[in-house]
């Protein structure tokens, strides 16, 4: 795609601009001016008991985890990545770079499995949707399946360059009686990941090897004696990682990413995969030593579960009803203006939460939010109101955006 007009490219790498253009994109709908959404906003108040409802449902004594790619690998009353970690005796800064390896692949595969995909972990458990593909991609992890080595939990630049849509299909038990969206796409995103690892001088870790999980030895140096920011998590994953996503807009050779066109915004940022990164890394910071502020930063993701919430609550409302039986692009207004507006919701929906839970922003915060949370009770509508527990509004994915 060519380059968008912008005046500074680099702004748009950052999790201001994310925020920023999701409130232009709701004072938009507030003003009528939105191509394919109005917005109820007397709506959100139902939507805010609901979600407390099931916060409280889930976690009775109110202590929510954030929301990251950890709680995805427990399965069945089992932590199956602390069961991998000590079956390793990893420890220190191993086990941060493991974690950092494991969680930028798992979370690179994460961006929509579609309806009919299922996944048989290794226990008999049948799995789908985003629980699959964390227990698929942590068990073709512990087989190093990443790595040019076959070191468990390790990926490295060569093993990922090596990865092909076969290997990929097998490991994830993918095939034509069990479709997985975007299989092709998922591919291609991890060789982009290790061809970009490789030719990135600063991502070595001390053995010398090009690694994704070198960039906790990054951040590391890069701390403020023992504290790290959620912002500088976030734009060291743009920064270094930015480029896997070729074919979207550009501005001055600066690939930018999940960005999308808007007739009346311009650009607009939203960087849900980078995002659910940086939360996904927050954990494994913390337990190398480091203190790590700032969450508030982060948004909240552009994702179907959270823009289904909103969707299937009443808030957004499509101005063409047949628009729920068609198929729309990812960059499409329609999509664009979706993924914005549910950004800009959940900032609005977050006080609404805790003044029902009796919790302010310290003891819950937005990664507790979106936990216990906002997905959880996209997730449970779309049961109540489709067999198939599918989002409101199809999307034509490649398997690298959402």
């Amino acid at each position: 795609m060519k380059d968008a007009p912008f005046p500074d490219a680099r702004a748009l790498h950052t999790p201001e601009a994310v925020r920023a253009r999701a409130r232009e994109m709701l004072a938009l709908a507030r003003a009528d001016r939105t191509l394919a959404w109005r917005v109820e906003e007397s709506r959100l108040d139902a939507v805010a008991d609901r979600v407390a409802a099931v916060t409280r449902a889930t976690f009775p004594d109110l202590a929510v985890p954030l929301h990251a790619r950890w709680r995805h690998f427990v399965s069945g009353g089992r932590d199956l990545w602390a069961e991998a970690v000590a079956a390793l005796g990893l420890v220190g800064d191993d086990l941060a770079r493991a974690a950092f390896d494991s969680a930028i692949v798992s979370v690179l595969l994460d961006a929509g499995a579609g309806p009919g995909w299922r996944y048989c972990a290794a226990d008999g458990t049948i799995l789908s949707r985003s629980e699959g593909l964390a227990v698929a991609s942590l068990e073709m992890l512990a087989g190093g399946a990443f790595s040019s080595r076959r070191r468990p939990l390790e990926a490295d630049a060569e093993g990922l360059v090596g990865i092909t849509a076969a290997a990929l299909a097998d490991g994830l038990q993918a095939s034509e009686g069990n479709p997985l969206v975007g299989l092709e796409g998922r591919a291609a995103l991890l060789r982009r990941l290790g061809e970009t690892v490789a030719a990135d001088p600063a991502l070595r870790d001390p053995a010398g090897r090009a690694r994704p999980g070198a960039l906790f030895d990054l951040l590391a140096a890069g701390a403020d004696g023992e504290t790290i920011l959620c912002r500088d998590i976030l734009l060291a994953i743009l920064d270094r990682f930015g480029a896997i996503w070729p074919g979207r807009m550009t501005v001055g050779g600066l690939a930018l990413g999940d960005c999308w066109p808007h007739p009346v915004l311009g650009p607009v940022p939203l960087h849900k995969l980078p995002q659910w990164l940086a939360w996904s890394l927050i954990e494994p910071l913390r337990a190398a030593g480091f203190s790590v502020g700032g969450t508030e930063a982060l948004t909240g993701l552009a994702e179907y579960r959270n823009g289904g919430l909103f969707v299937d609550s009443g808030v957004l409302v499509l101005r063409d009803p047949a628009d729920a039986e068609r198929e729309h692009d990812v960059g499409s207004p329609l999509v664009v203006e979706w993924r914005a507006l549910t950004v800009a919701l959940l900032d609005e929906l977050a006080p609404l939460v805790r003044v029902r839970l009796g919790l302010d922003e310290t003891r819950f915060p937005f990664g507790a939010l979106l936990e216990g949370g906002t997905w959880r009770t996209g997730r449970v509508l779309a049961r109540e109101r489709r067999a198939d527990g599918g989002p409101p509004i199809r999307v034509a994915s490649d398997g690298t955006v959402f």
